[in-house]
């Protein structure tokens, strides 16, 4: 499964790290991430800067972090941590990354790249994360060799691009049929065929 580093921390860091991210994110929406700097930021949350800088290096860090955390607790509310490997399930992980994906093209201009690279890294690495764990619970395939290391590689990248394809295609068709059109190639990407069950 996912680990969360958050759930680590003791209530009040994990309270003052809430404030940080809450802060960010309202600004973000506000007025964008390129102009953003730490002082407003501080400002906002009702901390110094010393606190800031003792949960993250700078605002890149922390928007790394409120990345991987909001993208988290997407796949934690549709309880896609706690299931098996089903087609269905890669359906509705389609859903959630297509809609993350076209959010966080709405919060910031694509002109920022260095957000997008941000967001693509978090939304690869938790995918890789949890196909290869669906893909742990199957059995090997002896007539398709294919290490599951390289099927969660393949699948990550494939559902990103077709994330990031769909948004920018104004998100048509709708989602549900977006999911359900390109769900044979995800399949194919894991090496497996509609009909696994």
């Amino acid at each position: 499964m996912l680990p969360n580093d958050t759930d680590k921390l003791d209530p009040r860091t994990r309270r003052t790290r809430q404030m940080i991210i809450q802060a960010f994110n309202e600004l973000v929406t506000e007025q964008g991430f390129q102009g953003l700097g730490v002082q407003e930021i501080t400002d906002r949350a009702g901390i110094n800067r010393a606190t800031f800088y003792a949960h993250f290096a700078d605002k890149y860090a922390l928007l790394d972090h409120a990345i991987q955390q909001e993208f988290r607790s997407e796949i934690d509310r549709r309880m896609l941590n706690a299931c098996h490997f089903s087609m269905e399930k890669l359906r509705i992980l389609t859903i959630a990354v297509c809609e993350f994906v076209a959010k966080s093209h709405g919060h910031c201009p694509l002109s920022e790249a260095q957000f997008q690279s941000l967001i693509e890294t978090q939304i690869r690495g938790q995918v890789y994360e949890l196909i290869h764990h669906w893909l742990e619970t199957l059995p090997a395939d002896p007539q398709h060799p294919v290490s599951r290391e390289h099927a969660a590689t393949a699948a990550s990248w494939a559902l990103y691009g077709l994330a990031v394809d769909w948004s920018r295609a104004k998100r048509t068709p709708p989602i549900e049929e977006y999911a359900s059109e390109v769900l044979p190639l995800l399949a194919a990407s894991l090496g497996l065929s509609l009909e696994f069950a």
